[in-house]
C-alpha cells in the first residue's frame, strides 16, 4: 500500500495515536505523518504509506492554514487552555483594539518556541524538561505568517483565521498577542484547514477510514504521492532509461535544466529527478522496490 491519505483528526488524538490506529485497521506497518497535531487540535493530518513516506521532507515543508480560537485574559504554562493557568486576568479587548495588533505579527519575525514542544535541546525535548518543572533558554525561530484575519466571536473567544509557514506555534502566535495587548492569551481551539494544497474537506475520519477497510476498499481513499509534486514539472522516459534510472543511473537529457517528476512510458510515476548538464539523475525515488 504506498500513497497520501489525508485524516480529518478529531480531538483527544495525539498525532501517532492516529498512526498506530491506521497500521492496525490498514495492516500496513510503513505509515507515517507530515506535521504534528496536538491532542486538543482537531483538523487536516497528512499520513503516508509505504514509498510515500520518502515525500515527508517536502510535505513537511508546505505553508498551512488553521482556524484558532483565542481567548484573552488567560494565560498558561502552555500556552492553550489545557495547561495550568499562570493568570487571569478580566479582558474588554474589543475586535478594533485585536485588529490594531494583528498587523504586527504579519509578514517574516523571530518566534520563540513554546517550552512545552517536542523540540530538543541537548538531546532533551522542551516538553519533558517543562513536565519536570524546569525551563530553557529557546532560540528564536524564524516564521512566516502570510494572513491573519479575524473572522469574528464565538462565546469569550476571538476566531482568527491564519495562514502561516511550517513550524510556526499557533499556540506562542496567541500567547504573543495577548502579551501585547498586556491581558494575555492563550489558544482555546485549534482546527488545521489545510496543508500545501491538501485540504481537510478532502480528508477522512478514522472511523471512515475503518469502514472503507473492511469493505476491502481502503486503497481507494489514497491520493498518488505524486500529488505531492504537483509543482513541478512532468517528464516521460524510454524504458531503457527507467531501468538505468532504476537502477540507480543518470540518464541523458539534454533538453533543459530542473527538478521534475519523472514517469514510466507506461504512465508509473517513478521518481522526482534533477535535470543539469544533459543529465538526468534521482532526487528521491518513488517506485516499488521488489526483493529479489
Amino acid at each position: 500500500m504506498t500513497g497520501i491519505l489525508l485524516i480529518d483528526k478529531g480531538p483527544g488524538w495525539t498525532s501517532s495515536d492516529v498512526v498506530a490506529k491506521l497500521r492496525g485497521v490498514l495492516k500496513e506497518r510503513k505509515l507515517g505523518h507530515a506535521g504534528t497535531l496536538d491532542p486538543l487540535a482537531t483538523g487536516l493530518l497528512v499520513v503516508m504509506a509505504g514509498r510515500a513516506a520518502r515525500a515527508s521532507d517536502y510535505l513537511m515543508h508546505h505553508e498551512k492554514r488553521y482556524l484558532a480560537h483565542l481567548r484573552l485574559g488567560l494565560t498558561t504554562d502552555t500556552q492553550d487552555i489545557t495547561g495550568t493557568v499562570l493568570r487571569k486576568v478580566p479582558c474588554r479587548t474589543g475586535e478594533e483594539e485585536l485588529l490594531d495588533v494583528l498587523g504586527h505579527f504579519m509578514g517574516k519575525q523571530m518566534q520563540i518556541p513554546p517550552m512545552y514542544s517536542a523540540i530538543k535541546i541537548k538531546g532533551k525535548k522542551l516538553y519533558e524538561i517543562a513536565r519536570r518543572g524546569g525551563e530553557v533558554e529557546r532560540a528564536p525561530r524564524p516564521v512566516q505568517i502570510s494572513s491573519l484575519t479575524l473572522c469574528g466571536r464565538e462565546g469569550d473567544d476571538f476566531i482568527l483565521d491564519v495562514t502561516c509557514s511550517a513550524g510556526t506555534y499557533i499556540r506562542t502566535l496567541c500567547h504573543d498577542i495577548g502579551q501585547m495587548l498586556g491581558c494575555g492569551g492563550c489558544m482555546a481551539q485549534l482546527r488545521r484547514l489545510s496543508s500545501g494544497d491538501f485540504s481537510v474537506e478532502q480528508a477522512y475520519t478514522v472511523s471512515e477510514v475503518e469502514a472503507a477497510a473492511l469493505r476491502g476498499e481502503a486503497q481507494q481513499l489514497l491520493l498518488p504521492v505524486d500529488k505531492v509534486f504537483e509543482n513541478y514539472p512532468a517528464l516521460s522516459v524510454d524504458m531503457l532509461q527507467e531501468k538505468a534510472l532504476r537502477c540507480g543511473s543518470s540518464v541523458p537529457y539534454p533538453e533543459k535544466n530542473g527538478i521534475f517528476r519523472v514517469y514510466a512510458s507506461s504512465g508509473e510515476f517513478l521518481l522526482l529527478g534533477s535535470a543539469e548538464n544533459g543529465r538526468l539523475k534521482t532526487v528521491k525515488s518513488y517506485f516499488e522496490v521488489v526483493s529479489s
